[in-house]
């Protein structure tokens, strides 16, 4: 649940929000959105659905399956990956533990494997 929590912050932080200012609009602590963003305590599904209502997103990005967006139009919009990348993507989620390393501090969890493959 580490995406969860990323994405929870990171939707936060966009809107200049404190822990405290969602907290009230959840009707809960300003420590359960720390928990829910540290990934310690998961949110029921009717605060996911506040939280998708907050954010305006759909409540399947928060769990992961959320759709890319690519534009013939907008370079800016495009997103090019390849199958050999989308397959890396889809294998590393089979490994939970080396997911959430990698999902936590991603710079520090490539350097771990690069240093282990040498």
């Amino acid at each position: 649940m580490i995406l969860l929590g990323k994405r929870i912050k990171e939707l936060r932080k966009n809107q200049n929000m404190t822990q405290q200012q969602l907290g009230n609009l959840l009707n809960v602590t300003k420590v359960s959105v720390c928990c829910y963003e540290k990934g310690t305590r998961i949110p029921s599904l009717e605060t996911l659905l506040d939280l998708s209502n907050i954010f305006n997103v759909n409540i399947d990005y928060f769990l992961g399956n959320d759709k890319y967006v690519i534009s013939d139009n907008h370079d800016s919009y495009t997103i090019k990956m390849s199958n050999s990348e989308i397959e890396f993507i889809k294998e590393i989620r089979n490994h939970h533990h080396l997911y959430e390393m990698i999902m936590v501090n991603p710079k520090r969890g490539i350097e771990l494997l690069e240093k282990k493959l040498r």
